[in-house]
């Protein structure tokens, strides 16, 4: 059984948006995929184990991740580890980094 989850718009971060004037470039996601997706202000990735109607990824939560701190949780209100969710293409999202994620320039 799959656990109901509302799900955040991903807004700027959207996948759909991000590759709407792509050709070629975006690809479905396919078991062993790793996809990420907003709950309530923070990050989740979906391990994929299918991927149904040509929209839905079938997955397991495999992180949840605070967006701000890159704190690591193992539950966050009503989502743990290792839940099975449905996650649509429109809900999915690409990561922005985070502040301290910046390349150190200097560094050889």
């Amino acid at each position: 059984m799959h656990k109901h989850v509302e799900w955040d718009d991903p807004g700027q971060y959207s996948v759909l948006a991000f590759y709407a004037n792509t050709q070629g470039e975006h690809t479905d996601p396919h078991p062993g995929s790793i996809i990420n997706a907003h709950y309530q202000g923070i990050s989740v990735r979906v391990r994929v184990e299918a991927y149904v109607n040509d929209d839905t990824s079938i997955g397991e939560v495999v992180a949840l991740i605070s967006p701000r701190t890159g704190e690591r949780k193992q539950s966050y209100r009503n989502l743990a580890l290792g839940d099975m969710v449905r996650l649509p293409d429109t809900m999915r999202c690409i990561e922005p980094r985070l502040p301290d994620d910046e390349d150190d320039e200097d560094e050889d």
